[in-house]
């Protein structure tokens, strides 16, 4: 049993307190508090404190000191109940505190994954062109469970996705306009899949947009592709050449038609 002799403000932190103590061999430095832990276990000069006393003490400000520090990391934005625990682990919290912090988080709803997940989804939803499947793969990372992830993508409808793929669509048509139209077409459908967005909806999508097959532009896109295999095949015979020539052209993904045409101006050159 030891005696509080003298209670300090701390000279670089005013919002914590020194407390020493005399156990009978005269006063010495004992342990610091918060001014809420102080306040919530009366600590004040003349009281008698035991060992099991003075470890609820620190528990309580130990808990205290790591609600302090994860509701600060709140305060920027909402976060998943993984963040926290991953913030506080990276503060060198023990597990323990992280538990008791964690659970009163949630008992005052400033975690609530369920929450979190739907606010999200409205987030990228409204201010992206993310699909579901790369939402839902962000949210994963954040420690959201599949079935809350699931629940809250009901608000990402059908029509809403269709939109965002015609979009799209419409923004990456332009780029890829200098390929053939068959490899446009493959190099549309792999960006809206990596966008995150099902086949189902790109299906729908492409039947909604109507994408002009430029002859002109595919014909000279032709051009500058053979161009290349030109120097690769100068020198072979010309119905290897012809072949050749024919197979790579179509591999670009460019229409029979343009080839041949393009093999008949050749040989007649």
């Amino acid at each position: 049993m030891g005696i509080v002799t003298k209670i300090q403000v701390q000279k670089n932190n005013k919002s914590r307190f020194n407390i020493y103590m005399d156990n009978g061999s005269g006063e010495e430095y004992a342990f610091a508090v918060s001014e809420d832990t102080l306040i919530k276990f009366h600590l004040s000069k003349g009281k008698e404190l035991d060992e099991l006393q003075i470890e609820e003490i620190l528990y309580g400000d130990q808990i205290h000191k790591a609600t302090l520090a994860a509701m600060n990391f709140l305060s920027y934005r909402m976060r998943t109940r993984k963040e926290i625990e991953d913030f506080l682990a990276e503060k060198e919290i023990e597990s323990f505190v992280r538990a008791e912090v964690i659970k009163k988080l949630e008992e005052q709803l400033l975690i609530n994954d369920e929450e979190f997940a739907r606010a999200y989804v409205r987030t990228q939803m409204n201010t992206t062109l993310k699909g579901p499947e790369v939402i839902s793969r962000e949210l994963r990372e954040k420690g959201v469970s599949p079935t809350i992830i699931e629940e809250a993508l009901v608000e990402f409808s059908f029509s809403t996705q269709l939109e965002h793929v015609v979009k799209l669509i419409e923004k990456y048509s332009g780029k890829y306009r200098k390929d053939s139209y068959k490899i446009m077409l493959q190099k549309l459908d792999m960006t809206l899949k990596r966008k995150g967005y099902p086949t189902t909806v790109i299906q729908e999508a492409f039947k909604n947009v109507e994408i002009e097959q430029d002859t002109s532009e595919e014909w000279e896109s032709l051009q500058k592709t053979a161009e290349k295999y030109e120097r690769k095949y100068v020198k072979l015979p010309p119905y290897e050449y012809k072949m050749k020539m024919k197979g790579a052209l179509y591999r670009k993904g460019f229409p029979m038609e343009l080839i041949d045409r393009y093999v008949e101006e050749i040989e007649e050159d």
